[in-house]
């Protein structure tokens, strides 16, 4: 088995991955590839078509790819801790936010930083479009850690995983500032880069 990522460490799809497999004490074979070129050579692309990471190859031969998936393949194998919910409630709720995080915040965020840099006046709109979505995204994130510790109720979750890493993401690597009057949403994110899993 060998899991792929960034050599740099920094590309958020990857680190959710990493994250994930700290916070379940999981170990594995890692082969860290220079982007951008290392994804568009032939061999790369015979193992994952659409050329991203991160990418787990498992000793069969067989590929999976999407930070999701591959963290669903290790719940599966390592129940323990159930970073996917409990029961039918909790695994929704965990699915939802998840899924919350990734289309209402990390993707505009990741477009409105992106379209920032283009001196285009047209694309700066669109930035700023984007960009007010990002916003909507962590004023409800703020209101629900605001009522309990964790995105998706009373445990840490993958949900917790993949909204620390979109916000690391932006703060770290994209300039992007926490806004001030979301001072729960400020709080949870302290809380999560200090988890010992922040430093994988």
């Amino acid at each position: 088995m060998r899991l792929y990522v960034d050599q740099a460490g920094t590309a958020p799809s990857p680190r959710r991955v990493r994250l994930y497999l700290a916070e379940k004490g999981i170990d594995v074979p890692v082969e860290r590839l220079e982007l951008p070129g290392a994804v568009r050579t032939p061999e790369f692309r015979a193992k994952n078509p659409v050329g991203t990471l991160p990418v787990l190859e498992l000793d069969d031969g067989r590929v999976i790819a999407e930070s999701l998936a591959i963290c669903r393949y290790f719940q599966t194998l390592h129940p323990t801790p159930p970073l996917f919910g409990v029961g039918a409630v909790e695994v929704a709720e965990v699915e939802m936010w998840t899924r919350r995080v990734e289309q209402y915040f990390y993707l505009p965020l990741d477009y409105s930083t992106g379209f920032a840099r283009n001196p285009n006046p047209g694309w700066q709109d669109v930035s700023k479009f984007f960009g007010r979505w990002a916003g909507l995204a962590v004023g409800l994130f703020d209101q629900v850690v605001a009522q309990r510790p964790f995105l998706a109720g009373e445990r840490l979750t993958v949900a917790d995983l993949f909204l620390y890493g979109a916000l690391d993401y932006g703060v770290k690597l994209r300039g992007w500032v926490i806004p001030t009057e979301l001072a729960s949403l400020r709080a949870w994110y302290e809380k999560m880069d200090a988890r010992p899993s922040a430093r994988a």
